[in-house]
């Protein structure tokens, strides 16, 4: 009988970890179901919780990268998507151009203007710095105004076609539906200043009663002490934020209890702001006004 060989054994090879599938999708879908954590924490309305927990979810079930419909079908893509809709696509797009989300920075304490400056094509380090310092910038909101104004320009010693360029980026971050044109473009909706004094009155009511949730920020900060208390508050179809100022010029003018920044935004529009401070000047002295819209205060 003739002899049967045995095969030879099959080569081991070391199992490889594949890497999970839409890598960037879990973590996008992480950052708000974070975003959704720290809004019930805050004691936000919860509808609002599980808005950015049902967009988590439907992230994670996307065939294909964020980035990728982001990069095919721009933020309208975003937008379509199921239970996300412009303010979650405008989150969805800056997380997937940057790593970063300037939302959940600002409820975490961990805003960072310079950082986010130059998550912007042509700012570096030094104009970043200098935007904070010397323009006392500490939004994308505030860039885009003096982007426009002129204050960047100046600043930066850029001529009309760079500037250009960073009101583009600027309007994409922003979910601006098209570049501001002069005079033609219709001024985005603002919240009635009434409103917003009355959101400023409960955020520093409740403040003074320390019934608000306190974040500890990161700049100015050396201790790491929890003091900036965070409101989060609705009227109507308007979803407010209010914090005081944590900037340099607050900190240097001893204005950090006086100056309160609120955002604002609906379903249907991309994140403002504004800043309400007690006027020390003129027939309005020692009221409470919104910082450029004084006279309807």
């Amino acid at each position: 009988m003739a002899e049967v060989l045995a095969a030879p054994p099959a080569p081991v090879r070391a199992a490889v970890p594949e890497a999970p599938p839409n890598a960037g999708n879990l973590a996008i879908a992480a950052r708000l179901r974070d975003y959704a954590d720290l809004l019930e924490a805050q004691a936000a309305n919860p509808f609002r919780a599980q808005a950015y927990r049902r967009a988590a979810a439907v992230v994670e079930r996307l065939d294909r990268p964020v980035s990728a419909i982001l990069a095919a079908e721009g933020r309208e893509g975003l937008d379509a998507l199921p239970g996300v809709g412009p303010r979650i696509a405008a989150a969805l797009s800056e997380l997937a151009l940057t790593g970063r989300w300037a939302q959940l920075d600002r409820v975490r304490g961990e805003a960072d203007p310079e950082a986010l400056f130059r998550t912007l094509p042509g700012i570096g380090p030094t104009l970043a710095r200098r935007l904070v310092e010397e323009l006392h910038l500490a939004s994308l909101e505030s860039l885009e105004a003096a982007a426009y104004d002129g204050r960047l320009a100046a600043a930066a010693g850029w001529g009309p076609r760079r500037v250009r360029m960073i009101q583009t980026a600027l309007s994409e971050r922003l979910g601006r539906a098209r570049l501001r044109r002069a005079a033609a473009a219709p001024a985005p909706r603002r919240p009635p200043v009434g409103l917003l004094l009355d959101v400023d009155r409960e955020y520093r009511e409740a403040a003074a009663a320390g019934r608000l949730r306190l974040i500890a920020p990161r700049r100015f900060n050396p201790r790491g002490e929890a003091w900036l208390p965070v409101l989060h508050a609705e009227r109507g179809d308007w979803r407010f934020t209010a914090l005081y100022s944590n900037t340099p010029l607050a900190h240097e003018l001893g204005r950090t209890r006086d100056w309160v920044v609120i955002y604002f935004e609906t379903d249907a529009m991309p994140e403002g702001q504004c800043t309400v401070v007690t006027e020390t000047r003129g027939a309005r002295r020692g009221a409470r006004v919104v910082r450029g819209r004084e006279d309807e205060s």
